[in-house]
């Protein structure tokens, strides 16, 4: 049955609602059926769909009800205004991270030629808005899983970036090829395996658990990447990882005790929580 878009709209946001999924992403979804910008479709909600527009929104709508990801359903998500693929093989990039990555790169401003380093790097999110922003920069992008190279190799082709790739555990691709970098950047799991049970089945059902959880307490990695640190990092370099809130403290304890005169930094989001640690060698 055709309808206007408002009319669409407004069942998509209730019918989430009532589903316990967030009302925007009925927005997401219309945008992604029309192929159009949010400005064109403001401009257009008294417009008509199509029978097989009406039929490929209600799908996308029902189907992230659900418990789909909507990014899953689009296949994209923004990330420091660029248009990343996703799929379940990485894990969709959050807001937070871009807050991580925006103070790497005010923390930066003054390294010419920089070498960047992304452990876990996913979609690419990371490494790739890193090499856009500082075209000088070298980077390195390392992530266990060959799927999720595989995509981060297509993110960055498409949005037109250099990036080595490696596949391996945390840093040790870096570690073996004897290298050196200014700035190591990472979103490690950190979600405690106890908290698997209280997570949206949007994220634990279709999100690769090897992204998700840390261990016990989280904790896991970053204790194996404090270890890496002194032979990967150069003096006067910058690290810089993104935790879960409340993570921070034991986080900076960990890259205190690897670079005793390093200075270390908590830096909260803007929601006022604890998300970042930075780490000044």
């Amino acid at each position: 049955m055709e309808q206007k878009i408002y009319e669409a709209l407004k069942w998509a946001s209730s019918y989430l609602v009532e589903s316990g999924r967030d009302a925007n992403a009925g927005e997401l979804a219309m945008k992604h059926v029309m192929g159009v910008s949010r400005s064109t479709l403001l401009a257009r909600l008294h417009d008509r769909l199509t029978g097989e527009q009406c039929d490929a929104f209600s799908n996308m709508i029902i189907r992230h009800a659900g418990g789909e990801p909507i990014q899953h359903l689009i296949g994209k998500e923004e990330f420091y205004g660029r248009s990343f693929t996703v799929n379940g093989s990485v894990l969709i990039p959050r807001p937070e991270t871009e807050e991580l990555v925006y103070h790497a790169l005010e923390q930066i401003k003054d390294i010419a030629h920089p070498i960047i380093a992304d452990i876990g790097t996913g979609s690419g999110a990371i490494a790739v808005t890193m090499k856009a922003e500082r075209p000088d920069a070298s980077v390195y992008a390392v992530d266990l899983s060959f799927e999720a190279i595989k995509t981060a190799s297509e993110n960055a082709e498409a949005l037109d970036t250099e990036i080595t790739f490696l596949q391996g555990d945390l840093a040790e691709p870096l570690i073996k090829q004897g290298l050196k970098v200014d700035v190591l950047l990472s979103n490690p799991p950190y979600i405690p395996a106890g908290e698997r049970e209280s997570l949206s089945t949007v994220v634990v059902d279709y999100e690769p658990h090897m992204a998700l959880f840390g261990g016990e307490d989280g904790l896991d990695l970053y204790r194996k990447l404090a270890e890496q640190l002194p032979l990967i990092v150069k003096q006067g370099g910058l690290v810089g990882v993104e935790t879960g809130a409340g993570q921070t403290r034991e986080v900076a304890a960990l890259f205190q005790a690897a670079f005793p005169s390093g200075k270390v930094n908590i830096v909260y989001d803007i929601n006022k929580k604890d998300r970042m640690v930075f780490l000044h060698v």
